[in-house]
């Protein structure tokens, strides 16, 4: 794929096997739909159905190859894309490495980046570990663009969701992982006061040995009626009622690469309250989109979410969050993937 001509889009019949997937959901077609160019053609756990990948991406003859990478559950598939081609590969790397990668995972993603002739990423953090891994190929940064949230009332929202016309409601949206911290968010929630009039909103499906841990903090006194709870895969039929309920969103993340949620939120114009961590403090600009405070540092968020009590102050970071939108298009994005392949092309 060089200039705009897309010349095949090979996609899994099933992207996540439970085996990689230890949550209890994996699949809603409403959240992505498969495009009509898509060709389904693989199964990641079925290495029979391989060759028929290799094939297609040899008689594609295109003039460079892209390549998703964030998990090592991909690695030999990814591998054999690679070994299949002679144009050059670019890898878009959401993740260097898995979140809590083992050495076995870490030398699996090196096994395949080192064949890959340029990098896309969505971080400067995350490009300044490609290039003192894998020194002297070409790599580029575009922040992740926003797939938006389909608009809803929010006073019809608020009803859905059992809130109160005038709470400070909060939003926790996405699966949840260890270190994802919302162990740290609950904390900050309790330490506020109540008349503070903050309501979480926590929406996602926990994962593994999360979900009994979060259910028994919840439970707890001091977050007795402040916190609503949607412990599950969220329908995309219900998505665009969290975001049009919420006055900010929180990534209490203890470490990151990136977050869709991150731009979810903020095309949705919702400021957002973020750990300065990895590609979030590049996303969320202090005073301008959002807040940043410490990682793992419950008071500190606390005192950063009291702040939003002030309307005018939510105001402004909504202007600064639709801004950030309207710099940070999928355009820009081909644009950059583009210009990236041909670099790549002409280094081969």
């Amino acid at each position: 794929m060089v200039r705009g001509k897309l010349d095949a889009f090979l996609v899994p019949r099933r992207q996540y096997p439970h085996l990689f997937y230890p949550g209890a959901r994996d699949q809603d077609g409403a959240a992505c739909t498969r495009l009509a160019i898509a060709q389904p053609c693989f199964n990641v756990l079925e290495p029979w159905s391989w060759p028929e990948l290799a094939k297609r991406v040899r008689h594609a003859r295109a003039d460079a190859v892209v390549l998703p990478y964030w998990t090592a559950a991909w690695a030999p598939l990814a591998r054999l894309v690679v070994g299949a081609t002679r144009a050059p590969v670019i890898a878009v790397v959401h993740n260097p490495f898995d979140h809590g990668a083992g050495w076995a995972a870490r030398c699996a993603a090196r096994s395949v980046l080192r064949r890959c002739r340029g990098f896309l990423c969505h971080a400067e953090s995350v490009e300044r570990e490609l290039q003192a891994a894998y020194s002297g190929r070409p790599v580029a940064v575009h922040a992740l663009p926003p797939v938006r949230v389909a608009a809803a009332d929010r006073a019809a929202a608020r009803r859905r969701l059992g809130l109160a016309p005038d709470a400070l409601a909060l939003l926790f949206f996405g699966l949840i992982r260890p270190y994802k911290g919302v162990e740290v968010l609950l904390e900050a929630v309790a330490q506020m006061p109540r008349e503070a009039g903050v309501v979480l909103v926590l929406a996602g499906e926990p994962w593994g040995g999360c979900a009994a841990a979060v259910r028994e903090r919840v439970r707890r006194p001091d977050l007795a009626g402040r916190v609503i709870a949607r412990l599950g895969w969220v329908p995309e039929g219900e998505v665009g009622d969290l975001f049009a309920a919420a006055d900010a969103a929180v990534l209490p993340y203890r470490d990151a690469t990136g977050s869709a949620v991150a731009a979810q939120a903020l095309a949705a114009g919702l400021p957002v309250v973020a750990s300065a961590v990895g590609g979030l403090a590049e996303t969320v600009r202090d005073g301008d989109n959002g807040l940043l405070v410490p990682a793992g540092d419950a008071a500190a968020l606390a005192a950063a979410l009291g702040r939003l009590a002030d309307v005018a102050l939510r105001a402004r970071l909504s202007v600064g969050a639709r801004s950030w939108t309207e710099r940070c298009t999928w355009t820009s994005y081909v644009d950059v993937l583009e210009a990236l392949a041909v670099r790549a092309s002409g280094e081969a």
